[in-house]
């Protein structure tokens, strides 16, 4: 679901209880940032709901949440696997050189002998460093470690491209 106006941050992964209550997966850094962030805006078949929290907190090793009006167990399941964003405009800003996950998403990967290696088709973390998952045109999709001044040479919002100190022949399972 593309929105611009709407950053996807976490979903409603279970229902917590008898009370109304789910459990979120957040993918904010760290995971409990996304207790920060009110109101939710939950995916619907027409695009994204509006949702106040009611209540939020830390749970294990995840979060849990009542969202306001959701008062018990059958309520709460109708939520599960809905995706969980906030506006764009509640995020906060980033320094220069910084940029949210989903701001990279999509753009074109090039490397510096100007060959375009494919489109980020999504990121993650490994504990050492961020990974750009680039999915070619035909070929092997291939993991590039995102770490600016190594690997990554220049990121331009503006033009849609990414360029990259990358060889195809590097080894992918060498991130």
């Amino acid at each position: 679901m593309i929105d611009p106006r709407f950053v996807a941050v976490g979903r409603i992964v279970g229902v917590f209880g008898v009370k109304g209550w789910v459990k979120v997966y957040s993918d904010t850094d760290p995971p409990n940032n996304l207790l920060n962030y009110s109101p939710w805006y939950l995916s619907h078949a027409d695009g994204w709901q509006l949702f106040t929290v009611a209540e939020a907190k830390p749970h294990g090793k995840g979060l849990v949440a009542r969202l306001h009006d959701c008062q018990d167990r059958d309520q709460a399941s109708t939520l599960v696997g809905r995706d969980i964003a906030v506006q764009r405009q509640q995020l906060a800003n980033l320094a220069p050189g910084e940029y949210y996950w989903i701001d990279l998403v999509g753009l074109s990967v090039v490397n510096l002998a100007g060959l375009e290696l494919g489109k980020i088709s999504h990121l993650f973390a490994t504990g050492s460093n961020d990974v750009l998952v680039v999915k070619p045109l035909c070929g092997k999709e291939q993991w590039i470690p995102y770490v600016p001044g190594r690997y990554v040479v220049e990121v331009n919002l503006s033009q849609g491209c990414i360029t990259v100190d990358w060889d195809l022949e590097e080894d992918p399972g060498a991130v």
